[in-house]
């Protein structure tokens, strides 16, 4: 059985990326083992060298034993000025020192959502950028626009029609592509 991890880059009480992991999590079939978790039950400090000279913390190396543990994982970043937010880049900087390559022979779903028509696009294409260096391989992304119009966190169900079918698509896509690894 293939272990997928999901969590969404914010630290926002209310985040609609994690609303999105949680919703793609639950699309996975039973032959999947899924976990979703949040990064901000992580408290790690904002990186410099002097944070670092005091060591790793326990919940980096708790963070990162989660990730060695998966054959996947399930990312939705959020947008913050057209890049990852700072809490998610703080949590890759620290992530890299302890494991230059903490996401090596991960498979990735990368995604991304927000309020607005491009759905978080400009975070997607730098995660596109930014997470192979670490080792990480992107099979897939995903952007949803218009969270708010497309999404009911009541129903939990996409209700744009084309975008839910585009969904399921890239779900089943990658289940294809890790199951066959």
């Amino acid at each position: 059985m293939k272990k997928i991890l999901a969590f969404a880059g914010s630290n926002s009480s209310n985040s609609i990326n994690h609303q999105f992991v949680n919703y793609v999590a639950s699309q996975f079939r039973e032959e999947f083992k899924v976990k979703v978790m949040k990064l901000v039950n992580y408290p790690i400090p904002m990186y410099s060298e002097d944070e670092e000279q005091k060591g790793f913390s326990g919940m980096l190396l708790g963070l990162k034993h989660e990730i060695s543990e998966v054959d996947a994982l399930i990312i939705s970043v959020n947008e913050h000025n057209g890049s990852f937010s700072a809490f998610f880049k703080n949590v890759l900087d620290w992530l890299s020192r302890v494991d230059r390559n903490f996401l090596k022979g991960k498979k990735i779903l990368l995604m991304s959502t927000s309020p607005g028509k491009r759905g978080g696009i400009m975070a997607l294409d730098y995660g596109k950028m930014v997470l192979p260096r670490f080792g990480g391989e992107i099979l897939q992304s995903f952007s949803f626009p218009l969270f708010y119009e497309n999404f009911s966190a009541e129903n939990n169900n996409v209700e744009n029609e084309v975008l839910a079918m585009g969904l399921k698509e890239v779900i089943e896509t990658f289940s294809h592509q890790i199951q066959i690894d």
